[in-house]
């Protein structure tokens, strides 16, 4: 972790004794983050199955996308789920590991 903080970004509001106390937390909790020689990895027993079932049998009402979103934010939030799988953090299960989500044009 410490090859990862030798530069390190940080928001542009935070002080300097913000910044401080930040890399002490994340110092102090280390072993909770995945590193190039450690990756993160699933917990054997504390996997989630979600189905999401949208079928004919639902009310229209529940049948809508639960947060509507313009255009724009479907895309960022295509981009945000795409890196979460590519990480390994969120993957396809059951019935959906077939379906491929068409991106938003």
């Amino acid at each position: 972790m410490r090859d990862q903080l030798k530069e390190p970004e940080f928001n542009q509001e935070l002080t300097g004794k913000m910044e401080e106390k930040l890399i002490d937390l994340l110092f102090k909790y280390e072993n909770a983050f995945p590193t190039d020689k450690e990756p993160l990895v699933s917990i054997i027993g504390h996997e989630v199955d979600i189905i999401l079932n949208v079928g004919k049998s639902y009310p229209p009402l529940l049948r809508r996308p639960a947060y509507p979103a313009s255009p724009s934010a479907r895309v960022a939030l295509d981009v945000n789920i795409k890196e979460l799988m590519d990480l390994g953090i969120l993957r396809k299960v059951g019935h959906n590991e077939q379906v491929e989500r068409q991106p938003v044009t």
